[in-house]
């Protein structure tokens, strides 16, 4: 290859955003990694040109060799896209702490350890585009999903940190604050939450969330993963991106309300809504 074509790799391909957005990449003239857990869940981008990789985020011997096998193949790296994660939702006193620490595990560490793994490559070009993806629920709060908010939260944290010690070697970090997506992770915390939370005190309230996100999810009111993609490959290929890109079903909206409103008016609208 030739230093003008750049490559880009993308966790949690197998599906969702990450699908959409390895295709956006490519789309857009990149040689794309897609990676996922389930390798053979992505045929149909292998069938497209991207090329595939087996990544568990949570396993170092895995993520050090999705890395090195790039580098093996381009001798660069340009855009990592840290998508894989999941929503693990239950009340606090009924989330096992195995599940509380897997869901930090994936969403936080699993994506600072792949950040650690690309940094060397990206300074010694002088460039390079971190894209992590945060959610709209950074910034906002649900019941039931304390653990998946404590992840985001914390990205966002490690997003904005991470921006000031690498922008002296010409690296950007990009946050990307999704709001509700057509994709399966509400369908996968309705799962989470019931198994968790279906019985005892929790209950009632538990089963109407789970029942809502089911609802949501399998509806076709939400936003499409195209759009996020779409923005994520506009954002890499930007010499000065945003900081931060907040877009998606009811993004905007909720995060002005919490702002607006302050926390107590916001729980009790939260409340109502469920």
């Amino acid at each position: 290859m030739t230093d003008t074509i750049k490559v880009a790799l993308v966790t949690g391909a197998s599906s969702g955003i990450g699908e959409a957005t390895a295709r956006a990449l490519k789309t857009a003239g990149y040689i794309v990694y897609g990676a996922a857990r389930r390798k053979d869940r992505m045929a149909n981008l292998e069938a497209e040109g991207i090329k595939t990789l087996s990544l568990d985020v949570t396993d170092e011997g895995s993520m050090t060799a999705c890395i090195d096998e790039i580098l093996k193949n381009e001798g660069r790296l340009d855009v990592l896209v840290n998508n894989a994660g999941y929503g693990s939702f239950g009340a606090v006193e009924d989330v096992p702490m195995t599940e509380a620490r897997r869901q930090i595990e994936v969403n936080l560490f699993g994506l600072a350890r792949m950040t650690q793994l690309v940094l060397p490559v990206m300074r010694k070009q002088n460039s390079g585009k971190i894209v992590n993806i945060s959610s709209m629920g950074g910034k906002i709060w649900t019941p039931f999903g304390a653990w998946y908010h404590a992840t985001k939260f914390a990205v966002e944290g490690f997003s904005d940190a991470l921006r000031l010690e690498v922008k002296p070697f010409g690296i950007d970090v990009i946050l990307i604050e999704p709001g509700g997506i057509q994709t399966d992770w509400g369908t996968i915390a309705a799962e989470n939450l019931s198994e968790s939370s279906s019985k005892g005190a929790y209950a009632d309230a538990a089963n109407k969330v789970a029942q809502s996100l089911d609802k949501m999810y399998k509806g076709t009111g939400l936003t499409k993963p195209e759009v996020i993609a779409n923005c994520i490959a506009k954002a890499v290929q930007k010499r000065r991106p945003k900081t931060r890109y907040l877009l998606g079903y009811m993004a905007k909206p909720s995060v002005f309300m919490k702002n607006l409103l302050g926390d107590k008016i916001y729980d009790k609208i939260i409340m109502k809504m469920i």
